[in-house]
């Protein structure tokens, strides 16, 4: 399976909390639930799109604990997003959780690093990771991530975690795919690239 890495940013790149004042406030953020505001038909389209491809789940604890109290409550399987999380497989890494009870849910155990390599090695489609920012920063630094798909929203909050965070592998992307919602969100695709490369436009002397 491909691992394909979903993300709602801000444009100075903070991931904490998209979704609600509740989902995460560590470091006392107040800023809990900023991407609300710009959902809209063309947002959905392309979370529907790229649902369609899914075979797998990896979740951070934080994120599992978020899906699993909300979409098992959405009972339509015909739902294109609860339909699929709520059926395949979601794998969990957490080196606190001691259960995964929401159906069709297991727990990563030992190496995360090994975990996920191994589990790349199954057949299917994708693999997707949402949200799972304290996981994505680890898929990042060990070059597990073959697409990133990140959704900027015209905010910027200057507070928060991020996900290029200081000190992260550099790495260079490659731009897939773009475009914009009703709203002003920039929905971008990439992929690695290989190593970061430089330059100068200094004039020759």
């Amino acid at each position: 399976m491909r691992l394909t890495l979903h993300t709602f940013l801000t444009l100075d790149g903070v991931l904490q909390a998209p979704g609600g004042p509740d989902e995460d406030r560590d470091g006392e953020f107040p800023y809990g639930g900023w991407s609300f505001p710009y959902g809209d038909q063309d947002f959905g389209v392309a979370m529907t799109g790229w649902f369609e491809h899914a075979s797998a789940f990896l979740l951070g604890r934080k994120t599992y604990q978020i899906f699993a109290g909300h979409w098992p409550r959405v009972t339509d399987p015909a739902d294109p997003i609860a339909g699929k999380l709520n059926a395949l497989p979601k794998y969990v890494a957490s080196s606190t959780l001691t259960s995964a009870d929401w159906h069709n849910s297991s727990l990563l155990g030992g190496d995360v690093v090994a975990e996920v390599a191994k589990l790349k090695e199954l057949p299917g489609d994708e693999l997707q990771v949402h949200g799972s920012g304290a996981l994505a920063h680890t898929l990042i630094d060990n070059d597990l991530v073959d697409e990133y798909r990140l959704l900027y929203f015209p905010v910027h909050l200057g507070t928060g975690k991020k996900l290029f965070r200081d000190g992260a592998t550099a790495a260079a992307l490659r731009l897939i795919s773009a475009s914009t919602t009703s709203t002003g969100v920039v929905i971008a695709t990439y992929q690695p690239a290989g190593l970061v490369r430089t330059g100068s436009y200094a004039l020759d002397q």
